[in-house]
C-alpha cells in the first residue's frame, strides 16, 4: 500500500495532507524517517509512526442516512445547529459525502473512507443524483425543454439530464443531475423564476432510502460498496 494512502486510511488526515507530513519528515517506517512520497509499505509487517506515535488502519465504515429537515450536512457547526453526525450511532470519526441543504431531505452517505468519497464526488465520474422538487407554481412545457437543453449558471452551461413532471401536479418535478455544485437544483429552477418549496434527494449513485424513514440510517454492506467501487474505480 502506498504510504500516503495508509496514513489517510488511518483517519488522521487526508491523503494530500499526508503527503505534506511525509515531506516534512514527520513520518517514520520501522523507526526510520521517510520523505519519499513513492514509498510502499506492507500493513501487516511494517510499523508506521506519526510524530513518534504509531498509527493503524481504521475499519472503513459506510452509512446511508435518510436525512430529515433541520440538520446541517457537516461534522460541526459554529451556530450550534444540529448536524447529521448526531443521527449516526458510532464512536468513529465519520464525515458526510457531499452536502444537502439544511431543509433538504433524502439520501445522504457518510463514511470515514476518503477514496470512496472522492469517487462519489469527482466531477469526471458524472454520478447521478435524482431529486423530487415541489415548486411554488406549475412548470411550463417551454421551461421543461429549456432545462433539458441547458442554461448558464455561474458562466457554466448547466442541465437537468432528465426531468419529469407529475401528471397530477405540475408543481411536482423529478430531476436527474450529475452536478455537485451547492444549491444546484434550487439555482436551476430559480434562474427561470421558480422557487423550490420542498426538495428531496431520492437517489445518489444508485443508493436509495427505501424502507428508511427520515432520520433513520443503515450500514452499507460490503457487497454494495464493492459493486460501486468496481463500477467507478477508473477516472
Amino acid at each position: 500500500m502506498r504510504l500516503n494512502k495508509y496514513i489517510a486510511d488511518s483517519g488522521i488526515t487526508s491523503r494530500r495532507k499526508a503527503e505534506q507530513l511525509i515531506t516534512e519528515g514527520r513520518i517514520s517506517i520501522n523507526g526510520q524517517i521517510v520523505t519519499n512520497l513513492a514509498v510502499d509499505i506492507d500493513p501487516a509487517r511494517d510499523s508506521v509512526e506519526y510524530d513518534g506515535e504509531k498509527i493503524r488502519l481504521k475499519k472503513k465504515l459506510y452509512f446511508l442516512l435518510n436525512k430529515p429537515k433541520g440538520y446541517i450536512t457537516s461534522t460541526s457547526d459554529e451556530k450550534n445547529r444540529r448536524t447529521v453526525i448526531e443521527l449516526i450511532n458510532t464512536r468513529e470519526k465519520i464525515f458526510p459525502v457531499g452536502r444537502l441543504d439544511y431543509n433538504t431531505t433524502g439520501v445522504l452517505l457518510l463514511s470515514n473512507d476518503g477514496d470512496f468519497s472522492n469517487l462519489l464526488l469527482h466531477p469526471k465520474k458524472n454520478i447521478k443524483r435524482i431529486y423530487k422538487a415541489i415548486l411554488d407554481h406549475d412548470i411550463s412545457d417551454e421551461h421543461i425543454a429549456t432545462f433539458r437543453k441547458g442554461i448558464f449558471i455561474d458562466n457554466r452551461r448547466s442541465v437537468f439530464t432528465d426531468i419529469n413532471v407529475s401528471p397530477k401536479n405540475k408543481k411536482a418535478v423529478t430531476v436527474t443531475v450529475v452536478e455537485g455544485r451547492n444549491h444546484f437544483v434550487k439555482n436551476m429552477f430559480s434562474a427561470l423564476g421558480y422557487t423550490v418549496i420542498q426538495l428531496e434527494r431520492i437517489s445518489f449513485a444508485g443508493f436509495t432510502c427505501e424502507d428508511l424513514q427520515q432520520g433513520q440510517y443503515r450500514k452499507l454492506d460490503e457487497r454494495e460498496v464493492q459493486n460501486f467501487l468496481l463500477n467507478n474505480a477508473k477516472i
